[in-house]
């Protein structure tokens, strides 16, 4: 055994000071959403956003449901058809109990231009494409259409030729509803038959669309000047302040004792702000309510055509937010499976430095990573969307609210106020953030659905 000629680490040790970090936490993301979107300081917890009027407009979706194996269409979202807004519940249930299911396979031809449309087609599950011969006789994709679309009302209620043809992308099922189904109803009910005649008289008017203002142009002869005005919606959106809330509990002989070098208060409440606003992301992404991506208009939301992200999708929602778009927002794998899909195509996408990170660029737009973005069917193993919005007041674009000031404020929209101190000696305090989002047009948000994200490539 070796005699000792000097003094230990281990005891040394007992004598030098340690060198140490703040606490760290995993959970902590850059949070792109709540640093890409301007805040508007919102004065009395209230922010209504006044638009023109526009046509009566739902979300363009008829949900299904499974019952014993099969898909079956739920009534109520029958009100989906402008003309059954109004009608009751006995009469959705009828219709609904008269959809047939149909399945279909990949490739296969669900209904041809020219021919009688006599089957309105709800997708219950799968993807198709609309396509139609051009102008010059080429061929034309006009949409895909995926899970809870269906097509084409106006061509089936008016008993008229299919305008396109739709051919399926994927294997699915469809449920279907003969037009006669829709005539014995409209027979024995007066008040769905003037609907439906109102509907039909309504002819080129689309829903979601802005009741025009009359105009008058050009400047030859004597015209009679249209009168007109801007006619304002009735009932304009508010959004009231949601909150992210918790109770930090502090010991007093913890605050008291082991308080230095490290503020142990200051370290408590910096990682629970941190929790605060990484739920606030998550709830102004996600929320059934005020949630971006609950609130995309029925034309704004695009289907991807082969499942993986391509430059072609981005494109078209690149179309839908064409004014100004400000960010691409996505999960990390949808981001990862989109840059492989541009690897195989030889087009990588341009990397830009934003809020000190280098990101993918899609047509100069930056792709913001969020692990808050969900997957269907699975986390990272279903399929996931992908978010386009534009942002700022002045663009009308998507605007953050929060509080204007409130009491206890330690960062704008998140107060910590001491409760005091319990008979156990701990002192608990309240932390609140205050927040919400707002879509000021609808043309400011986009999203591409049913992205897949496990699609790999051979590049030997």
């Amino acid at each position: 055994m070796n005699e000792r000629m000097s003094l230990g680490p281990d005891a040394a040790r007992q004598l030098a000071t340690t060198t140490k970090t703040s606490p760290q936490m995993r959970g902590i993301t850059p949070r792109y959403l709540l640093r890409a979107l301007p805040w508007v300081d919102v004065e009395a917890g209230v922010f209504r956003v006044n638009r023109r009027r526009t046509y009566v407009l739902g979300d363009d979706r008829i949900s299904t449901h499974t019952d014993g194996g099969s898909p079956r269409i739920i009534p109520g979202d029958l009100r989906e058809l402008p003309y059954l807004r109004e009608a009751d519940d006995d009469l959705l249930a009828e219709l609904a109990g008269a959809f047939t299911e149909v399945t279909f396979e990949a490739g296969q031809l669900l209904a041809q231009d020219g021919d009688a449309h006599d089957r309105l087609w709800v997708i219950a599950q799968g993807r198709a494409e609309k396509r139609i011969n051009g102008r010059y006789g080429e061929d034309a994709v006009l949409e895909v259409i995926g899970d809870g679309q269906f097509f084409d009302l106006d061509a089936w209620t008016r008993s008229e030729e299919m305008p396109y043809r739709v051919r399926a992308l994927t294997p699915g099922v469809a449920l279907c509803l003969e037009r006669s189904a829709l005539a014995g109803l409209c027979d024995r009910d007066t008040a769905l038959r003037g609907a439906v005649d109102a509907y039909l008289a309504a002819d080129g008017v689309l829903p979601g669309a802005e009741v025009p203002v009359d105009l008058s142009s050009g400047h030859v002869g004597e015209p009679d000047l249209p009168g007109t005005f801007v006619d304002y919606e009735d009932t304009p959106r508010e959004y009231h302040m949601t909150l992210a809330q918790t109770v930090l509990r502090v010991h007093t002989r913890v605050s008291d004792l082991y308080n230095g070098p490290i503020d142990q208060i200051r370290a408590q409440s910096n990682l629970t702000a941190h929790a605060l606003r990484e739920r606030q992301e998550a709830s102004l992404l996600n929320h059934p309510e005020f949630g971006l991506f609950h609130n995309v208009a029925p034309g704004q939301r695009v289907q991807a055509r082969t499942g993986s992200p391509t430059p072609d999708d981005l494109d078209e929602l690149l179309t839908r937010v064409w004014k100004q778009p400000g960010y691409f927002l996505a999960h990390p794998r949808a981001i990862a499976a989109f840059a492989r899909e541009c690897t195989r195509r030889g087009v990588p996408p341009v990397i830009d430095t934003r809020f000190g990170s280098p990101l993918l660029t899609w047509r100069g737009v930056p792709l913001l990573p969020s692990d808050k973005v969900r997957f269907s069917g699975g986390a990272g193993i279903g399929t996931t969307e992908i978010l386009l919005m534009r942002v700022g007041e002045a663009e009308q674009g998507v605007v953050g609210l929060r509080p204007a000031k409130i009491d206890d404020e330690v960062e704008p929209g998140l107060s910590m106020r001491n409760m005091g101190v319990d008979r156990k000696g701990i002192t608990s305090y309240l932390m609140t953030a205050y927040f919400n989002a707002a879509v000021l047009v609808e043309d400011a948000l986009a999203v591409l659905q049913n992205v897949e994200v496990a699609n790999y490539h051979d590049y030997s």
